[in-house]
């Protein structure tokens, strides 16, 4: 997330403050939007791959797990945390250069449980695969 994101935008201003992760942070994703019905994501393939150069099979999993958990941390509001508790990918392409930017849409938004789907998608359009996260969601810990 780029500090000169529009902070008039409160799913935006939410990855600002809250922060996107480490992990995130080493493979150079970059939130574009946020929010509980549509959240977007980019990750440059260079720095992510395999031995042979296509992206990384478990680099989707890592967008889409960022897209995912934050999204459902978004819906869970503030006294709550969602925490993953299933992954699962089917890689059906392979980016060797560019970006990839995943989409991720909720499947299901309930009281205790999250589904989001996450497409990645090449520069050319090309679905490279299809991530399902499952969270649940419960009290956040008390410091």
């Amino acid at each position: 997330m780029t500090e000169t994101a529009p902070t008039d935008d409160p799913g935006l201003r939410y990855l600002i403050e809250r922060g996107t992760g480490a992990l995130a942070e080493k493979m150079g994703i970059e939130f574009t939007e946020f929010s509980v019905e549509r959240s977007v994501a980019t990750m440059p393939v260079e720095g992510n791959t395999q031995p042979v150069g296509l992206l990384h099979g478990g680099a989707y999993v890592v967008l889409g797990e960022s897209l995912g958990s934050m999204a459902a941390n978004l819906y869970a509001g503030a006294d709550r945390v969602a925490v993953g508790v299933d992954i699962n990918a089917t890689h059906t392409g392979s980016a060797t250069r560019g970006i990839v930017t995943g989409i991720c849409t909720p499947i299901h938004l309930g009281r205790t449980l999250t589904v989001h789907e996450i497409v990645v998608t090449d520069e050319r359009g090309r679905r490279c695969s299809t991530i399902r996260i499952t969270n649940l969601i419960k009290d956040a810990p008390t410091r």
